[in-house]
């Protein structure tokens, strides 16, 4: 599918956010009113600001990211393999900070570096880039869309490449991983627990191997797409193994 990358020169990569507080009442008074306002244009059937709160995690301005997964397929000696290594904390700024550098030295190194998410352009790449805005981190030039032309932006979007132009379809990472048959990565936990794993089970690790499940499928999902092998457990290198 993909003719003009090197999978090689490729970043996949998956976010985890959740909401900014553990619970609606946590809010201060003036980001509550806010909430509610955004809240009331997102009720479809006269549900209540607060029974909306779960959802508050997948926008920037509400939410935050505990953990970035990112990971990279290395071909050597006849064998292909992944790495994958985590940025993850309470601390975002700390987080974001960090997964910039590496962006940073990733891009330098190779000219021709792309990151590829699911939905990561409607997703991951945006809400990232929101969320270094709003702790005062310089935005990564590779993920700095703001002046360039179409062609000048390095994002790879795994379901928009399974659109083949479609505009209305939307296909979950569960669903492609399960037709091409790839392991799922919600065999613990899907995105709709991770905020209730977060806070009330204080599970952080659970959350962060959760993440790079779904960063790993990406990968594997891309490979699918070129027509290539999956990548075998035993080559899957995570940074501390």
């Amino acid at each position: 599918m993909l003719t003009n990358v090197k999978l090689d020169e490729i970043l996949f990569l998956d976010i985890e956010t959740v909401p900014q507080f553990a619970q609606y009442d946590q809010m201060p008074d003036e980001f509550k009113k806010l909430w509610d306002r955004k809240a009331n244009s997102l009720a479809k059937n006269q549900e209540q600001p607060h029974e909306l709160y779960d959802r508050a995690g997948i926008y920037a301005e509400f939410g935050k990211i505990i953990c970035i997964s990112v990971g990279r397929i290395v071909f050597s000696n006849g064998s292909t393999s992944f790495r994958v290594k985590s940025y993850y904390g309470d601390d975002e700024k700390t987080l974001l900070r960090d997964f910039g550098k590496m962006l940073e030295t990733f891009s330098t190194q190779m000219p021709n570096l792309n990151l590829c998410a699911h939905n990561g352009k409607e997703f991951d790449f945006p809400y990232i880039a929101r969320r270094m805005l709003v702790n005062g981190i310089e935005i990564p030039q590779i993920l700095n869309v703001a002046g360039k032309k179409p062609w000048e932006v390095k994002f790879l979007d795994t379901m928009e490449l399974w659109k083949f132009g479609d505009y209305k379809h939307y296909t979950s990472l569960n669903l492609l991983a399960y037709i091409f048959g790839i392991k799922s990565p919600k065999d613990d936990i899907d995105g709709s627990e991770v905020a209730t794993c977060y806070y009330e089970q204080n599970d952080l690790p659970r959350i962060v191997t959760y993440c790079e499940k779904d960063t790993l499928t990406v990968a594997q999902l891309l490979l699918k797409y070129n027509g290539m092998p999956l990548i075998a457990d035993e080559n899957i290198i995570r940074a501390g193994d």
